[in-house]
C-alpha cells in the first residue's frame, strides 16, 4: 500500500492547478506529465512509476518535470484525482436511489479494473482535488433526499465504494496470478480440484468439502471476483433499503 507524504499547500496548489503548475513550454506541463504517469502505471503498475520513466515517455529531461510536479508522491495524488474524473453520473434513464447507487458501485468497479494501480494507494486521507470533490458531490446526489442523515449519506457511500474496491482488488489479484503463473483461474482449479477431492476427508471437513465443491463447480475456479461483486452489492443495497424503510416507519 502506497502512503503519500506531502506538503498540503504544495500538493493542493498542484491539484487545483495554481499558475505555477501550468505549462511554460509547448507539450510539457502538469497535465502532460500526469497523463504520461497514468499511461505508465496502467501498463506496468505503480511500482514501475518513476519521474525518470515519465520523462522518457515525454522525451524530456527528468529535472524539467520537477518544475511542474514537485515529487513522485505529488504525481501519484494528481494521477488518482485525474482518473476519478472518468466516472460518470447516472443517466436520466435511472430512477430511484437503488439503481443510482448501483450505478455508482459499477462505475468504481470499472475504474479500479481499468486502473488497478489505484488499489495500491491508501485512501484513508483523500487527495482533496477537483475531480475527487466533483465525484463525491455527484455520488452523494444518489442518496440525497431519501431519508438519511448527512453522516449516514457519507457512510452509505463509503460502504458501497469500499465494496467495489475490495471486489476489484480480488479481480486484480487473480489477473496478477494469471500473469505470474501462465494459468487462468479455471486452469488452476482444474489442476488442483481432483487432488483436493482425494486429499480432503469429507467426514473431517464436511461443510468445507460440500461448500467448496459447490462453489468450485459454480465458478470453475476457487473464487470469482465478479460474482462476489454482484452478490455483495445486492446485499449491501438490501441493507441500505432496510435502513431507509426503518426511517420511513419512524417518520424521522
Amino acid at each position: 500500500m502506497v502512503v503519500r507524504k506531502r506538503d498540503p499547500a504544495r500538493t493542493l496548489a498542484l491539484l487545483w492547478r495554481a499558475p505555477e503548475h501550468r505549462s511554460r513550454k509547448p507539450g510539457l506541463g502538469a497535465d502532460e506529465i500526469v497523463r504520461a504517469g497514468i499511461e505508465l502505471a496502467d501498463a506496468d503498475g505503480l511500482a514501475a512509476l518513476s519521474m525518470r520513466g515519465v520523462a522518457e515517455r515525454l522525451g524530456a529531461g527528468t529535472m524539467s518535470l520537477y518544475t511542474y510536479v514537485p515529487s513522485k508522491e505529488d504525481l501519484i495524488d494528481v494521477m488518482l484525482d485525474t482518473v476519478y474524473g472518468e466516472t460518470e453520473p447516472p443517466g436520466p434513464d435511472l430512477t430511484g436511489w437503488r439503481a443510482k447507487l448501483e450505478h455508482v458501485a459499477r462505475q468504481n468497479w470499472e475504474l479500479h479494473r481499468k486502473h488497478p494501480w489505484t488499489l495500491e494507494i491508501g485512501t484513508a486521507r483523500p487527495v482533496l482535488g477537483p475531480q475527487e470533490t466533483a465525484k463525491y458531490e455527484r455520488e452523494l446526489a444518489t442518496v440525497d433526499g431519501i431519508g438519511l442523515t448527512e453522516v449516514e449519506m457519507d457512510s452509505v457511500l463509503s460502504l458501497v465504494l469500499g465494496h467495489a474496491r475490495t471486489a476489484a482488488r480480488g479481480a486484480a489479484e487473480a489477473a496478477d496470478a494469471e500473469r505470474r503463473t501462465g494459468l487462468t483461474d479455471e486452469q488452476w482449479w482444474q489442476a488442483h480440484a481432483p487432488l483436493l477431492d482425494r486429499l480432503i476427508d469429507p467426514d473431517r471437513f464436511p461443510t468445507a468439502a460440500k461448500v467448496g465443491t459447490a462453489a468450485g463447480s459454480a465458478h470453475g475456479a476457487a473464487t470469482n471476483a465478479a460474482h462476489h461483486f454482484e452478490f455483495g452489492l445486492a446485499r449491501v443495497l438490501d441493507g441500505v433499503e432496510v435502513l431507509i424503510r426503518s426511517r420511513e416507519r419512524s417518520g424521522s
